[in-house]
């Protein structure tokens, strides 16, 4: 099955550009334009020496032997919890701060949920010298409280959400009014594989280097480049679609996306948006999406700041629709165990939203042979204080 963007950037069903006619300029600038910039050698150029240099890749793809031995099966996890600032983000943020300049853009705004992005965006901006202004949730500035203090540091400008739920899909609300009040000198940098088009082509692109490296990866460990599955964790869905980017059309690579469930999908506590979604229109793109009869948003819950979205990607919702990815949904205290047993096994203490993927691995059976590569997007320093009042290890 191809999973390819078409010209108007939809993924089967899924996908487009649903924006005000403020932003039409700007879109069509960046739509008419990614590609060749992207293509261009001085732009590949510098990419490669950032990733490699500033960034810290390729990162490793770790055999995890007793994780591998409770689970009967060969587990490797691409460790982009060794990238610089923390999580796989940074891969987008450099790649989009690049092209914010060659489209001669002075000033940055982004939106974040755990932080993560946040980060990554303030850190490309203090890179560069370029003023940043960064929407997160006030709920989410409470409990990422280390990361905010982070992008401070770096320069940033905080800008606190308080509508809705005061999460995720509050500060994105916030980024795009600001984008549409100041399309002319600013660049949205968009955090996932979500938004207007190109937005969620461009932004997988930029991460498509976790799966390259995978495949490369495991031919020199296993004399093959496919596994027999890549697991994620899927809120909007950036690390999962930059793990999967290179096996779309491989169908012998079973793709696993893992939601968020919270405190259970028919509790009204819940961010698992294949399980109580349905198509319509979220920041831009229709996609899948939690939200009422009448089509307002339902607001979403999960202990992870980064997963607490109502909606996910087009590009997942394709591969949900098709069959292409098979979706499981994990519960805040099925991820909080996983996290700490991970920790226990392995020596890694895994963000919070990764934590989940892990979890999928309790709902799974595997052959010894079976190669499973699972994509640990995020380290857990952020996450220590939901851990220790979560508190059960």
């Amino acid at each position: 099955m191809k999973v390819k963007v078409d010209e108007r950037g939809y993924y089967g069903n899924f996908g487009g550009a649903y924006i005000p006619e403020m932003l039409y300029p700007n879109i069509e600038e960046l739509r008419d334009n990614y590609e060749r910039i992207m293509a261009e050698p001085d732009f590949q150029e510098q990419f490669q020496s950032l990733l490699k240099d500033f960034v810290g890749r390729p990162t490793p793809l770790y055999k995890a032997e007793r994780l591998s031995e409770k689970y009967g099966a060969k587990i490797y996890l691409k460790r982009e919890d060794l990238c610089h600032t923390g999580a796989h983000k940074v891969n987008n943020t450099i790649g989009q701060i690049l092209m914010a300049q060659r489209l001669g853009k002075k000033k940055i705004i982004a939106e974040t949920g755990a932080g993560q992005h946040g980060v990554a965006t303030a850190t490309v901006c203090a890179l560069m010298g370029v003023e940043c202004i960064v929407y997160m949730g006030a709920v989410d500035i409470e409990r990422q409280k280390p990361n905010v203090e982070r992008m401070r540091i770096l320069g940033a400008e905080v800008r606190a959400a308080e509508s809705g739920s005061k999460t995720l899909k509050d500060a994105t609300n916030e980024a795009m009014r600001h984008w549409i009040n100041n399309p002319t000198d600013t660049h949205y940098i968009i955090g996932s594989v979500v938004g207007p088009h190109p937005y969620p082509e461009m932004v997988a692109r930029f991460q498509s280097v976790i799966s390259e490296e995978i495949k490369k990866q495991l031919q020199e460990q296993e004399g093959q480049t496919n596994p027999d599955y890549v697991i994620a964790c899927v809120g909007g869905g950036s690390n999962a679609a930059g793990a999967f980017y290179h096996y779309y059309d491989d169908e012998d690579v079973q793709l696993v996306a893992v939601e968020a469930a919270g405190k259970g999908n028919h509790t009204g506590e819940s961010a698992a948006t294949t399980v109580l979604g349905k198509p319509g229109v979220l920041h831009g793109s229709r996609t899948l999406l939690m939200q009422t009869e009448d089509g307002q948003v339902v607001e979403p819950y999960s202990i992870s700041a980064g997963l607490d979205y109502p909606g996910i990607g087009p590009v997942h919702a394709h591969l949900y629709e098709t069959g292409r990815a098979k979706f499981y949904s994990v519960t805040d205290e099925e991820a909080m165990k996983s996290g700490i047993q991970l920790s226990r096994l392995e020596g890694i203490i895994p963000a919070i939203e990764t934590a989940h993927a892990f979890a999928a691995l309790n709902q799974m059976s595997f052959k010894p042979e079976d190669i499973v590569v699972i994509n640990l997007s995020g380290r857990g320093d952020k996450d220590l204080e939901t851990y220790i009042k979560w508190g059960k290890y």
